[in-house]
Formats: C-alpha cells, structure tokens, sequence
C-alpha cells in the first residue's frame, strides 16, 4: 500500500481517495490548498515536516536547564540534526528511517544527552511504518523505540524506572493504534473508490444499454412506418399505371390514396424523429385531435388503406373493448400495421382481423386466406422480399411480456398476438349485486 507524501496514507494526499475535509470556513480551504501542495511538492512537504520535528527536538535540547544531563553542545546538535534529516525518507522507506533513527537516537541516550530530546522524531517515524504496513510488522517495529526509550531510562538514574517503563509501552502503543486506524481507513476509502468507479462503469453500460434500446425502437417505427405505406403506395402506384389509359377515375383515386399516404407517414416519421431533434416545434408537436397517436384508436384508417390497396378486410372485435395503455396499445397498432403490410405484399388474399378483449389479455389476429381468394390480380410491390418484420414484432411484443404466434395451414397464415392487460375495474352494476 502506498503511503501519503506527509507520512499520512494517500487518501490524505494525492493519489488516493479523497476523504472530505473538515467543514466549513479557512479550515477547509486550507487543508484543500495544503492537500494539492502535496501532491505538487511532495519532497519540499517531508522536507518542511521533518524541519518541524527538528525544530521541536532542538528547542527541548537547548531549553534544558536541569542540569541532569550533559550538555546541548555540538555533538548533541549533529546528532540531532541528523536523526531529523532521516525523517525526509520516511515515506520512501518508513521501516529503514525507524530503525536509523532510533539507532541515532540510541547513540545519543548514550552520550549522556537528555532521552526525551529526539523523542518526537522516533514516534512520527513509528507513526509512518503503521500507517503503512500491516500489523505484525508493526508491532516487530514499534519494539525498537520502545526499547530505546527504556534504555534511556536505565542510564537516567535520576528518573523513575517505572515511569520510563510505561512510557515505552504506553506512546508506541497509542501511536501504532493511531497509525493502523489511519490505514484501515485508507484501505475502506480504497475499497470505496472502486465500487464507486465500478458503479459509474455500471452507469455508463446502463446508459448505452439505454441508448441502443432506444434506437432500435426508434429503427422498428421507422420500419413499419417506412414497410406499411411504401407498400401501399407501391400497390396504388401500379394499380395507377395500369389502369391509366382504360379508367382514369380509378388511376385518380389511386393517385390520391397514395398522396394521403404518403402525407401520413411523413407525419409519423416526424414525430419520431422528433425524439432525435428535440426543441424543435414544428417537429415535436404532438397529434391533433384529427389525427391521434399511434394506437388502436386508429385501426380503422389503417384497415381503410390496406381495403383501398384491393385486399378485402373484415374486422371482428369481441369481448369488452376498453383502452389499453400507451406502450401496449402502440405495439397493439405496429402489430396489425405490419401484420397486413405482410397480406399486402406476400398474398393480397381476403383476411380477417380480430381483436378480443379479454379480462386479463388482449388478443390481435390477422388471418389471411391465401392469394386464391383475391378478388383480382394486383400489380405485386416491389422489393418484397424476406425482412425483419416478424422478428420486430416478436421483440417488441417481449417488451410488454407478449407473445407472437405464427401458423401456417394450406390456405393461409395466421399470425395472433397477446399482451396481457389489467383486469377491468369492477361495474357500479356488479358492486350492487354484490350488496
């Protein structure tokens, strides 16, 4: 694990993850400004702590008066001095820095000089190798400091012994446990940085997830949109061109069938596109009330297109129709829309098209007859080969947990969808029959 710049663990720096600053006022601007000096200067920062430390060592040594131990001449100043300047490595090599250290420190005990003196520089030392390493090297290292410190107060025969004694065992002790709080917050913050960048990856997957569901949604409108009324102008179009010279009331009617299709699937192409180019009125604004959404609202129109085209359709509804809600209905309508663009293209026969309002489903059929039953013979649509359009109806059925069945017998196919529906709420009438 790596260590922070100041001694601290790298949360408490740069590089590692960030935990908040105290709150509120200089204080918070000052740790923020002191934690990116840091991470920009990370050895002018050692340089200036271990300053501190020696500053504080110094100021002991020479402000003894006691008379107790030698004095704060110049050996005692080199060996301070130099005991400090380890501490700049500290984050580098924290175990090496303690050891050296406390064999300075040691030397110095020896010399007669005051123990206490180079004391603060021993426990940040100590302080680094347990914000750094695991517990048993730290404990293998908070041993050596102790044992100094109870050197000291073996040669100090004017001090107590049992004072030098809980000495060594209490500060090494606070400040290991110290130190090892500090890492298992650093490895917490650790593991918090990963599941936070685990849960952003999540959210990005989630949103091109989101993205391409929506595309291919937009991809299967633009399919029956595009398949349906090409079809139906393909179908008119011919029929124009080969009644032109014998029945020009007919090629007229055909021509205008193809124009109001064409006007149509303009406007649904459109309003879908409008998702695409948002803030654009005259692209986003929603269906008159002459001309709603997509949705069963709108089966007549479309079953009168497909009847202009020459495909006789008859409708059967049974049970009691009620509106569905917008996703089911939407799917309901692009179901009949490409079920009877697949009659016009592939079999132009008579078919019938039922939908049953069940309590607890909705069930759409388009049953075509086979192209034996067709009144005449219609010019075929071009570019009428296999496609996608099952499939699309499949998918788009999953969404709302439907199903699409396709059957095949000698004179036809059946193609029969089923989304399940809400129950009804309950009638006034049966309320009071059930008083």
């Amino acid at each position: 694990m790596r260590q922070g710049h100041d001694g601290f663990p790298d949360d408490l720096v740069e590089g590692g993850p960030q935990h908040p600053s105290p709150a509120g006022g200089w204080w918070s601007t000052a740790y923020e400004r002191m934690r990116r000096f840091s991470g920009r200067r990370p050895w002018l920062l050692d340089g200036a702590l271990a300053a501190a430390t020696g500053a504080v060592s110094l100021g002991i040594g020479v402000g003894d008066s006691t008379g107790l131990y030698r004095d704060f001449d110049g050996p005692a100043w080199a060996l301070t001095c130099l005991a400090t300047l380890t501490l700049v490595g500290r984050r580098r090599a924290p175990v090496t820095v303690l050891l050296l250290f406390c064999a300075i420190w040691a030397g110095y005990i020896t010399l007669g000089y005051h123990p206490v003196v180079n004391s603060s520089g021993a426990l940040l030392a100590l302080y680094t190798v347990a914000a750094a390493r695991p517990a048993g090297p730290t404990v293998a290292s908070a041993s050596v400091p102790a044992l100094v410190w109870l050197y000291g107060g073996l040669l100090d025969r004017q001090g107590s012994l049992l004072a030098a004694l809980t000495q060594s065992l209490v500060w090494p002790a606070v400040v290991c446990y110290l130190g090892s709080a500090a890492r298992r917050l650093n490895e917490r913050g650790q593991q918090l940085a990963a599941l936070t960048e685990e849960l952003r990856r999540d959210r990005q997957e989630l949103a091109r997830r989101a993205v391409s569901d929506e595309r291919l949604r937009i991809a299967r409108d633009l399919h029956d949109v595009v398949a349906h009324h090409l079809s139906v102008v393909s179908v008119q179009a011919g029929l124009a061109w080969y009644v032109l010279s014998t029945d020009p009331p007919a090629a007229r009617s055909a021509l205008r069938t193809v124009r109001d299709t064409v006007g149509e699937a303009l406007t649904e192409m459109r309003g879908m596109l409008g998702v695409l180019r948002p803030g654009q009125p005259e692209i986003t604004d929603s269906p008159t009330p002459e001309q709603p959404a997509p949705g069963l609202a709108r089966v007549d129109d479309l079953l009168s297109r497909i009847r202009a085209a020459g495909v006789p359709v008859r409708t059967v509804v049974t049970g009691v129709p009620r509106d569905l809600p917008p996703g089911p209905d939407l799917c309901a309508f692009r179901f009949l829309q490409e079920a009877l663009t697949n009659v016009l293209n592939h079999s132009g026969g008579a078919t019938t098209v039922t939908l049953d309002h069940q309590p607890d489903q909705f069930v759409a059929t388009v049953a075509d007859e086979g192209p034996r039953h067709r009144s005449r013979r219609l010019p075929r649509p071009a570019g009428t080969g296999g496609g996608r359009g099952l499939i699309g109806m499949v998918e788009r059925a999953r969404q709302y947990g439907g199903t699409v069945r396709v059957e095949q017998d000698e004179h036809g196919f059946t193609v029969r969808l089923t989304l399940p529906t809400s129950p009804p709420p309950p009638s006034p009438e049966s309320h009071a029959a059930r008083r």
